[in-house]
């Protein structure tokens, strides 16, 4: 680590020191200490690779049969909702065709995403869910139920009867709220460096470094002794590795990780698993700083490796959120760091209005949670300017903040729960929830003063304390949503047994690639195919070669054609191989696909596929389906099925 000369100051959220006194302010802060600005050492200038990449991921191919045009069919709409009720309450409902639900919300505007279509000049199919071609509209309403978006569809690996769910959760930081990365990520990587320059000693250079963000993708691992970043399949074996933003070749890659007696894990500690969104940032920093100790050997004291420097980094990223550093600027300005999305509450009415409870679920504090959902929640004054308020809490059943998932699902999980005070951020004790009278009062002091005294709010707890507040019977009856990998899915499937949905935003532009370069991965199979027949022959010959008793004349003639056919596949080889780097660099000039590596499924798909039943582009596509849709995942094939079961 950088040792400084001078105090350091930390700032720090508060933390409850006594967890059995009455209340305390969740926004309560620290004073900052007198800060003094330290560096070791001497200024110097640092190459950063600048060169702009596309960033975009996928999972499939679009299939052959695919018409220009996808239709879902829907049952004709009896009358309009009673609009004159509250939207969070079970109005207006309106029973059409068996269990279907139908129920009409408006939407403000469009989001359509155009993947490719016949008719259209450039190329590309257009298939979103519109309203009379104006507005995009909910499956509930009139025009809801046709033409879905490829998109926005919600993709399954494991059958979902949503009939069986009466529990919807979501996350809120990149499930409901989505960030734009070229604000809130570069916001992360300048408030990241500050920390790195002013609190732990680092040159004052690093201020003048910049951040490209389409550079680092999800799904990669840090190999935090070696300063290497990986990509590898689904088998852990790596297929792309850099040395800071140095590629590393063939051998170099099988000389570190393929020449071993023993398999390495790729997990903690010696790695660190880049699955969230909130982590490019860091990966993008802990590779500057990599190339930074190879070229300014002079300027990094001795004991300092590439472990150390992880380390700093993550303590300076852990900093940032402690003292309010990111939080604070969003809630300044949250549409610049905040994609609006004007498709959640009508969804989120919807799942209410199908007799559903819905659930936030956050390790964000309330304070931040509450600016945070007002602005999703579009809660304005009449003069249309925009005031925090409660009234996005008739949307939900329960509110939990401070969660500190993934610890949050384990039910063994001791964390006091605390109720929050709307107004003033006060946490009170609670009994499991159960309100608490205060000592020499026989009845409890706290009474929500929200717009909607059936939501009820809360900070840490356990997802016990949850299931006992929303009545759930069984595990299996919930449905959560989010968008990190190991602190959201993995944990409530693989501990839990919760049904789950991925939010993977990357998914939305890799469709409209996977659409325009069909035809070039119908030919690199055929490539692949026509090297293998080569191949084949070449094996044949060289046995003959070797082992037939054959004439002069004859050899020389095998030899020849086995010459030719060396050439061919060398061609061929050549031919193949540049045809799938090029492929695999319209997705992203380094990393490729997000979830393919080569011709295998991503370390990353692995695990989408085995602990998310559902997967989609973002947390508002399931407005555009039943509530009660039961769905069904594609039918798995092995190799050994593909040259016999056409498709």
């Amino acid at each position: 680590m950088f040792v400084a000369t001078s105090p350091i100051p930390l700032v720090l959220s508060p933390i409850p020191t006594n967890p059995t006194a009455s209340s305390f302010t969740a926004s309560d802060s620290l004073i900052d200490p007198n800060q003094s600005k330290c560096c070791l050492f001497k200024s110097s200038t640092m190459r950063i690779p600048k060169k702009p990449v596309s960033l975009c991921l996928s999972l499939f191919s679009a299939p052959e049969f695919l018409s220009s045009r996808i239709r879902f069919a829907s049952s004709a709409l009896l009358s309009q909702p009673d609009r004159s009720h509250s939207p969070g309450k079970r109005k207006g409902i309106h029973t059409v065709g068996g269990n279907h639900l139908q129920v009409s919300y408006s939407m403000e505007k469009s989001h359509e995403t155009v993947v490719g279509d016949s008719n259209n000049s450039s190329g590309l199919l257009r298939m979103g869910c519109y309203n009379g071609g104006q507005e995009p509209c909910v499956w509930s309403s009139p025009g809801g139920g046709c033409k879905l978006d490829l998109g926005k569809q919600i993709f399954c690996n494991r059958s979902l009867n949503m009939k069986n769910i009466v529990a919807v959760g979501f996350d809120m930081d990149y499930t409901l709220a989505q960030y734009k990365p070229e604000t809130f990520e570069s916001l992360a990587y300048e408030g990241t460096v500050r920390k790195l320059v002013f609190d732990l000693g680092y040159p004052r250079e690093l201020l003048d470094w910049t951040f490209d963000w389409k550079y680092m993708v999800r799904g990669l691992v840090l190999d935090k002794k070696r300063g290497n970043i990986l990509k590898m399949d689904r088998h852990k074996y790596v297929k792309v590795a850099y040395h800071g933003f140095k590629e590393l070749s063939k051998e170099d890659k099988v000389g570190i990780y393929g020449n071993t007696l023993l398999r390495d894990s790729f997990d903690e500690p010696d790695y660190a698993l880049i699955d969230t969104l909130f982590s490019l940032a860091e990966a993008y920093l802990f590779a500057q700083l990599v190339d930074f100790k190879d070229n300014n050997p002079g300027k990094v004291p001795k004991g300092v490796d590439y472990a150390v420097i992880y380390k700093d980094v993550r303590a300076a990223v852990d900093l940032c959120h402690r003292d309010g550093t990111l939080k604070q600027m969003v809630a300044k300005d949250p549409s610049r760091y905040i994609i609006e999305d004007t498709s959640i509450v009508p969804m989120l009415k919807m799942l209410r209005d199908s007799g559903r409870s819905t659930f936030l679920v956050t390790n964000s504090l309330w304070d931040y949670t509450n600016i945070v959902m007002n602005y999703l929640c579009e809660s304005r004054t009449s003069d249309g300017s925009r005031k925090c308020n409660f009234d996005w809490l008739q949307y939900f059943d329960v509110v939990i903040t401070g969660s500190a998932k993934p610890g949050f699902f384990h039910d063994g999980n001791r964390a006091i729960l605390f109720e929050v005070e709307h107004e003033s951020g006060m946490l009170i004790n609670t009994d499991n929830g159960s309100p608490m009278a205060q000592v020499g009062s026989s009845s409890p002091a706290f009474t929500s003063k929200g717009t909607d005294k059936a939501c009820r709010v809360f900070q840490g707890g356990s997802v016990g304390h949850l299931h006992k507040l929303l009545s759930i019977e069984s595990s299996a009856q919930v449905l959560y949503v989010g968008d990190h990998i190991y602190g959201d899915i993995l944990r409530s499937k693989k501990v839990l047994g919760w049904r789950t949905m991925l939010v993977v935003p990357e998914l939305e532009r890799e469709v409209e690639l996977l659409w325009e370069l069909r035809d070039t991965r119908k030919r690199l199979r055929l490539l692949r195919n026509e090297r293998d027949l080569i191949e084949d022959k070449l094996h044949h010959l060289k046995w003959s070669l070797k082992f037939e008793d054959i004439s002069a004349e004859e050899k020389q003639k095998l030899s020849a054609e086995y010459k030719t056919l060396e050439s061919e596949r060398d061609q061929v080889r050549f031919s193949h191989q540049d045809a799938q780097r090029k492929c695999h660099q319209k997705f992203h000039e380094t990393w490729g696909q997000l979830m393919k590596t080569g011709y295998q499924n991503s370390r990353f798909a692995h695990q989408v596929e085995r602990f998310a039943c559902l997967y989609t582009s973002q947390v508002s596509n399931l407005s555009l389906y039943s509530p009660d849709k039961y769905y069904r995942p594609s039918e798995d094939y092995m190799p050994h099925e593909f040259d016999i079961i056409p498709l």
